[in-house]
């Protein structure tokens, strides 16, 4: 069977929180902090809810925290999160350079022939750290998946496991004992909105592959899928997965939030409008949200563009078009941003820049901490600094500026990746070329209420979420 490919990435377990004040001086903006308060705890700090609260609100867990109901596997070495972070960005360029060939390609041939060929791309992105837990089938049965806006398809494990599947904290999804189960036939329009996908014996299949050779393959098939006691979606698509393997942390599956016409987004549009929101919460200690609707907490809320490239549809862009260091604005031309473009991806972890603009930024962030000692890098991050021996210390403001006026002034956690005391990074990365597509990645998400509105085309961000 086909498959697509994509590229695996695990988030960073330790960064920085929180007991910071703001303060501004004679050289623009900076946060405070208590060096102690950088130290990793091991003691789950959960997000309150309010009591008020009259929708659907799903905790968010990193799953290598304590918080997290999959916490029993050794947390990845820094090096390696940040590797197989940067095999997920490569597989997402691999995948936005490819459609555009592709798109380019079609329209030479429309041209010619006046016929259209289907665009459908040849990789696509793996999954993210953060984690919810919801149910499937009738009665439900627990699922705890990582949810991602860079992929489509929604897919669980399920018995029974044809030659092998990965090690799960849940029991493994078993479709025969769901009273609503059923799978989907290849004549369904619904088998042939997957981007990959083959038959058996007239029942629709799927496949997807992840750039680590992780992969899932199985059945495309219909059941209850049930986020809340008051929150059931009745028949919805997804992958029940009888040949899996990869790294995924003993989470049951993916929870795909991207654009696709089989995404959780797209299938309850008439339900929740195409809006959802989350909050990544600072440190894998503590947690954050997932909620669906138009009930996100949106007093603070600035809206930006969402736009669109045709031959990516998955993806949600948006246009950055600033960055600022202690309150100044950087000398970066706008046509930098706007050549590259801009993606927002819950599952890639560093934020990318176009190299150009990256070097402004290092080298503003550089002159802001030059009283402090430099420390060696940590992996792609090449700005790093030694805390030790430091009882506090002050760190420059970064802020992202949106078209529509939208200016997003990072929190702590996400503006450094925290290694140790003796290695402290600043939490962005360059890009090979200044033509690759930008990523916001989801430590520069941090503590934001992110809203997304597809009905309403615009992205939303607002401040102290949790």
């Amino acid at each position: 069977m086909a498959s697509l490919s994509l590229s695996s990435s695990i988030l960073p377990m330790l960064m920085v929180v929180l007991m910071c004040s703001h303060v501004r001086g004679e050289q623009g903006s900076y946060h405070k902090i208590n060096i102690h308060s950088l130290l990793p705890t091991k003691v789950c700090s959960s997000f309150e809810e309010s009591a008020s609260l009259n929708f659907t609100r799903l905790k968010v867990t990193h799953r290598h925290g304590p918080c997290a109901p999959l916490h029993s596997h050794p947390t990845p070495l820094h090096e390696q999160i940040l590797e197989e972070d940067q095999s997920r960005v490569d597989s997402l360029h691999r995948r936005i350079a490819a459609a555009a060939t592709s798109a380019k390609l079609d329209r030479q041939r429309n041209s010619q022939v006046g016929s259209k060929i289907p665009v459908r791309p040849g990789s696509s992105v793996s999954t993210g750290n953060y984690v919810v837990t919801v149910g499937f089938g009738t009665p439900k049965r627990d699922q705890t998946v990582i949810f991602d806006t860079g992929s489509d398809i929604t897919w669980i494990q399920c018995q029974p496991c044809v030659a092998y599947c990965y090690e799960q904290r849940d029991p493994i999804f078993n479709p025969s004992a769901s009273s609503t189960y059923a799978n989907i036939s290849c004549s369904s329009t619904d088998c042939s909105d997957l981007d990959t996908s083959g038959c058996s014996s007239s029942t629709c299949l799927y496949g997807v592959q992840y750039g680590d050779n992780s992969f899932s393959i199985g059945f495309f098939a219909r059941d209850t899928l049930t986020l809340s006691p008051t929150d059931v979606i009745p028949k919805f698509p997804f992958g029940c997965g009888e040949r899996n393997r990869g790294l995924f942390g003993k989470a049951a599956g993916l929870m795909g939030l991207g654009r696709g016409k089989v995404s959780l987004v797209t299938q309850t549009y008439q339900k929740y409008g195409g809006v959802f929101a989350y909050c990544l919460p600072p440190t894998s200690s503590s947690t954050g949200y997932l909620t669906f609707g138009a009930g996100y907490p949106s007093s603070n809320v600035k809206f930006t563009p969402m736009l669109t490239d045709a031959s990516t549809p998955t993806f949600y862009y948006l246009s950055l078009m600033a960055i600022s260091v202690a309150g100044q604005r950087l000398p970066i031309s706008a046509k930098v941003f706007n050549d590259a473009g801009t993606i927002i991806d819950s599952g890639t972890v560093i934020t990318r820049l176009p190299p150009t603009a990256y070097s402004a930024l290092r080298s503003a962030f550089r002159q802001a901490m030059s009283s402090y000692k430099t420390a060696s890098a940590l992996s792609i991050l090449d700005t790093c600094y030694d805390f030790t021996g430091h009882s506090t210390v002050s760190i420059p403001t970064v802020a992202l500026q949106f078209s529509g006026g939208v200016t997003m002034e990072l929190d702590l956690s996400g503006t450094l990746y925290f290694g140790s005391q003796s290695q402290v990074c600043l939490a962005f990365a360059a890009n090979g070329d200044d033509s690759d597509v930008g990523i916001l990645g989801n430590v520069q998400q941090k503590t934001f209420n992110v809203v997304y509105d597809v009905s309403k085309k615009v992205i939303g961000f607002g401040p102290g979420g949790c």
